[in-house]
């Protein structure tokens, strides 16, 4: 049974970006977790010390992607 899923989707400079993976990095490295707020109501996930961490990078002539994913 899934309890909560958040999913967003946004424009961002890619400076930004980056600076929202690092923001992302450091909770998990420094408070085991990430701690959200949306719509009034502050979420708290907490991530166990081990997790699998799965990089997908596609590149074609029109774009490309990189995803990101923890799970555990």
């Amino acid at each position: 049974m899934e309890i909560l899923e958040i999913e967003e989707k946004e424009q961002l400079q890619r400076e930004a970006a980056a600076a929202r993976l690092r923001a992302i990095a450091d909770a998990l490295e420094r408070h085991n977790g990430l701690t959200l707020e949306r719509n009034g109501k502050r979420i708290e996930v907490r991530v166990p010390d081990r997790v699998e961490l799965e990089l997908e990078i596609e590149v074609e002539d029109d774009g490309g992607s990189i995803e990101i994913e923890l799970s555990w």
